[in-house]
């Protein structure tokens, strides 16, 4: 077993040390995607475009597979955190259990309504037809996708963050070696465009999970094949899905956002989708430090809390808002100075270039903030506050988000577009330092 204690020792070492293999996993799974989007923009401005009217779709099923973890992880180190071992590994198995269960019900719904959900997105013509050729492949291979998703949460609730960064590195070297064969038909095989991303993807994905199954059972000893009773399973699927369902219905508010602006963008051309996809994608590799100090947070919260260590759970979050309040700025200034070579990476189209090249001079500005506010989720879920940290994402998205990305196109198109969603980052960071100042105050010391 590779458990360590988070429980002793400087805060900051330690968030270090989780983070740094965290956050190379991050960069994994952001690369993992890149490699897709270099490749798919490599067939045209099309190809590109129906792999971005993907995204929100992926972002919905994904935010309640997040959710589970998120669940999972508060639970499991919380009970390493008290040494309860046996526990652990009873909330692990259950947790893939409630996994495979949800998976199936998203395969079959999302099966069947890929094209008018495409069409809500504003996809026609030959994008729309690609991307439903590429979705009805990805949907087989959700089950690859989600049941590692949870099974690496367990294993960094231990206090190890390098073993699921070792597995993601090794999906990210799959996919990039399978993407251009399959995609552009090398070694005698046929081209399959778009639909070889997907294979790719679920091929890569598949080993991955073989992979978190090996170790999980094998040096963790995190998954038990005793079957539980009926009241002890539906005792810690409660426990999870308190934690789990907000969390995860909260989250599905960012894709269906991500949705309406792909829209809204939509209306002004491919050129417009295209850039968008690039941008955000490059957002999140920007963001990777952030978004990995965040997940670094729920296990160190958790099994600090188990332990009735305060005191370290109040010190890690403000340590780590501050640094991303620091880090939000620094990749603001970075981006904006090398917007047009990076834009230039993914795709030659000069409109897709201009477009990203605006992205990156606006959207940044709010990187900081966004990211204070993933960390302060991620405490507020792990200190059993999942509604507190749900609702700080509802009022961001929906009550300040969406209006002014409406009144930010309404007078300034693309731009205004950009400007609204960088104000609604601000703005959500800014409230969950607010709400979490107030609850934190309120715990026991």
């Amino acid at each position: 077993m590779s458990s360590k204690n988070l429980t002793e020792g400087s805060v900051p070492r330690r968030l270090i040390q989780l983070t740094l293999p965290m956050m190379l996993g991050i960069i994994s799974m952001v690369a993992f995607n890149l490699v897709d989007t270099y490749f798919v923009g490599k067939l045209g401005k099309t190809e590109l475009a129906a792999l971005t009217f993907t995204f929100p779709i992926i972002m919905v099923i994904f935010s309640i597979i997040q959710g589970i973890g998120i669940g999972a992880t508060a639970l499991i180190a919380k009970s390493i955190g008290k040494e309860d071992r046996k526990k652990a590994a009873r909330e692990t198995s259950d947790s893939i259990f409630l996994t495979l269960l949800l998976t199936g019900i998203f395969v079959i719904i999302g099966s069947f309504t890929v094209v008018p959900t495409l069409r809500l997105l504003g996809a026609e013509g030959e994008s729309a037809v690609l991307a439903a050729e590429y979705l009805h492949i990805w949907y087989f291979a959700l089950f690859f996708v989600s049941v590692p998703f949870v099974g690496n949460s367990a294993i960094r609730s231990t206090g190890d963050a390098q073993t699921p960064t070792y597995i993601m590195l090794f999906a990210v070297i799959v996919n990039a070696i399978l993407d251009p064969i399959l995609i552009f038909g090398y070694l005698g095989l046929p081209a399959l465009g778009l639909e070889g991303a997907a294979i790719a993807t679920a091929i890569s994905r598949a080993l991955t999970m073989v992979l978190s199954f090996y170790i999980l059972i094998k040096r963790e000893r995190l998954i038990t094949f005793e079957i539980p009773t009926k009241e002890v399973l539906i005792g810690c699927w409660k426990s999870i899905l308190f934690i789990a369902l907000p969390s995860g219905l909260a989250r599905l508010v960012v894709p269906v956002a991500t949705g309406i602006i792909t829209a809204l963008l939509a209306s002004y051309g491919e050129f417009a989708v295209a850039a968008f996809g690039v941008g955000s994608r490059i957002e999140f590799l920007a963001s990777s430090i952030v978004f990995a100090l965040a997940a670094s947070i729920g296990p160190f919260v958790g099994q600090n809390l188990g332990k009735g260590r305060l005191d370290r759970v109040k010190e890690s979050v403000r340590v780590s808002c501050w640094f991303s309040f620091g880090w939000g700025l620094f990749s603001w200034g970075i981006l904006a100075l090398v917007s047009y070579p990076i834009a230039e990476i993914f795709n030659k189209n000069e409109e897709v270039i201009q477009t990203v090249q605006l992205f990156l001079w606006i959207v940044p500005a709010g990187f900081g903030l966004q990211g204070i506010l993933s960390i302060i989720n991620s405490n507020l879920n792990t200190i059993q506050k999942p509604l507190h940290a749900s609702m700080i994402i509802v009022v961001q998205m929906l009550v300040l988000g969406l209006p002014s990305i409406l009144i930010g196109k309404h007078f300034a198109g693309v731009a205004g577009i950009f400007i609204g969603l960088a104000i609604t980052y601000i703005l959500g960071g800014v409230i969950s330092l607010v709400v979490n100042r107030r609850i934190m105050t309120e715990l026991k010391s």
